[in-house]
C-alpha cells in the first residue's frame, strides 16, 4: 500500500494566467517542499496539456536533480505516460480505473475520485492505490460540483476503505485539520493556492505536521 503525504496541491490551469503563472505556482511549490503534485487541465486540449506536463516535470527534475516529488496527472492516463508522469487519478465520469490501469500499468499511482458511500465502495474494488472523498466544503474550483459530503462523508469513507483517502473540495488552512482529524489521510487543495503558492504550502505543511 502506498504512503501518501499530508499535503496533496492540485494545480490546476484554470486558476492562472496561462502556462507562464502555473509555471511559476510550481516553481513556488519546488522551494516549499511538496511531495505530491497533480496537475489538472480540463481545457481538452491535449497538445497544451502535454507540453505544460512536460515542462512541469522538467522544473521538479531542475530543481531537485532526481525529483522525490510524485507527479500525477488528472483524468488522462495516455498524457501520464507520455509525460512520464508518476500515477494519473481518474474522475466518476472519465475513463474506468481498470481502463487506466492497463494504459499505465502496475508501478504507476492511481487516484479515483468518489462523492457518496456508493462510490467509494465501488472504488474499493478497483485497483486505485487510493481514494478521493468530496467535496467536503463547499467549493469554486468546479462549475458543477457535486453534493457536499462534509466532515461525516470524509468519516463514511474511512470507515468503508483501508486504502489512503484524500479529502477535496474547499480545504483551506483554516479547515484542514479538522478534515484529518475526521480520517482522511491527506487533503487535496486548489484554490487556497493561487494567491500566494509557495506561503500557502509552507503554512500547509506546518499545520499538518
Amino acid at each position: 500500500m502506498i504512503t501518501l503525504p499530508r499535503f496533496y496541491p492540485i494545480l490546476d490551469s484554470f486558476c492562472f494566467s496561462g502556462t507562464e503563472g502555473l509555471l511559476g505556482a510550481a516553481i513556488q511549490l519546488t522551494r516549499s517542499g511538496v511531495q505530491i503534485v497533480q496537475y489538472r487541465n480540463k481545457s481538452g486540449d491535449a497538445a497544451r496539456m502535454l507540453v505544460e506536463a512536460r515542462e512541469l516535470r522538467q522544473l521538479f527534475l531542475y530543481s531537485e536533480g532526481t525529483s522525490t516529488t510524485k507527479l500525477i496527472m488528472n483524468d488522462r492516463a495516455d498524457l501520464c505516460l507520455a509525460a512520464e508522469f508518476d500515477g494519473v487519478h481518474v474522475g466518476q465520469d472519465d475513463l474506468s480505473p481498470e481502463s487506466a490501469r492497463k494504459i499505465v500499468g502496475a508501478d504507476r499511482w492511481l487516484g479515483v475520485s468518489t462523492h457518496n458511500p456508493e462510490q467509494v465502495r465501488e472504488a474499493v474494488t478497483t485497483s486505485a492505490d487510493y481514494i478521493a472523498i468530496g467535496p467536503v466544503f463547499g467549493t469554486v474550483s468546479k462549475a458543477n460540483p457535486d453534493p457536499v459530503v462534509g466532515l461525516e462523508g470524509v468519516r463514511a469513507a474511512r470507515r468503508l476503505t483501508k486504502l489512503p483517502l484524500v479529502a477535496i473540495g474547499g480545504i483551506t488552512r483554516e479547515n484542514c485539520r479538522p478534515v484529518i482529524e475526521a480520517g482522511a489521510d491527506s487533503v487535496a487543495v486548489i484554490s487556497d493556492l493561487i494567491r500566494e503558492p509557495g506561503k500557502s504550502a509552507e503554512e500547509f505543511l506546518r499545520i499538518l505536521g
